[in-house]
């Protein structure tokens, strides 16, 4: 199973910290984003990974080319990364998205156990990391679980119909293309390039099922403001 972290955005709401250096590459807790990404796939037992970069890209492929990382890592450039939603980077990076693979976003840090659960065992087909709602959190990407299945996901579901959060994590463990299919579908449409890519999961909840993975067990933080770097320290600071 590959790996593929959306990484090309600007990640205007970690400013000033993102003016100079791409989200990815800010240091929380001492060690990069991406550096921890890499770490906890690889305890995993991921082996590869394609990382769409954009804003700043040339400093990401520097960061790969100099330090020693613990899997293969490989960088995909996404032109669009100012001008479309995040489809856009699994657009630019749809090559690798034909044989399984573990799609995840480039701003959040995980236990190393939270990856190592999800991918011990992944359902057949695509499946999508939840976590039960404990009451709504700003920016969460909602979903929808009947009897193990996603039957809906979207950032402005109703909540009366919202059981569950992403964490991000999309997983595919077929080469029948069904994901490329259902990504080609979702950005053909009217504004299809401003889409969110959770749209693609939800084009397969309607389609040909998508299997919801349950958080079991680890911690993760969503970093998108500066107070999450901080949460994720206090975090891990309660745990140790």
């Amino acid at each position: 199973m590959k790996a593929v972290i959306l990484s090309a955005g600007y990640g205007s709401r970690l400013l000033p910290l993102t003016m100079e250096i791409p989200k990815c590459l800010v240091k929380v807790e001492g060690r990069e984003i991406l550096l921890q990404q890499l770490t906890a796939l690889a305890e995993a037992g991921v082996r590869e990974a394609a990382i769409v970069v954009g804003y700043r890209h040339r400093q990401v492929r520097e960061f790969v080319a100099e330090r020693a990382l613990p899997l293969r890592v490989s960088t995909v450039f996404n032109p669009f990364w100012s001008v479309s939603n995040s489809i856009g980077s699994v657009w630019v990076a749809r090559e690798h998205l034909l044989a399984p693979f573990c799609l995840l976003n480039g701003d959040t840090i995980f236990d190393e156990t939270v990856l190592t659960e999800a991918l011990r065992q992944p359902p057949p087909g695509i499946g999508l990391l939840v976590e039960a709602t404990r009451g709504h959190i700003l920016d969460d990407m909602r979903v929808a679980v009947s009897d193990g299945r996603v039957t809906a996901v979207a950032k402005d579901l109703n909540p009366a119909r919202t059981t569950h959060r992403s964490l991000g994590v999309i997983t595919s463990t077929g080469s029948d293309g069904a994901y490329a299919h259902a990504l080609q579908t979702v950005i053909e449409r009217d504004s299809g390039h401003a889409a969110y890519h959770h749209a693609i999961v939800a084009e397969l909840a309607a389609t040909v099922g998508v299997s919801a993975i349950e958080h079991q067990a680890g911690k993760w933080q969503e970093i998108d403001r500066p107070e999450d770097i901080d949460a994720w320290g206090q975090a891990q600071r309660t745990s140790a």
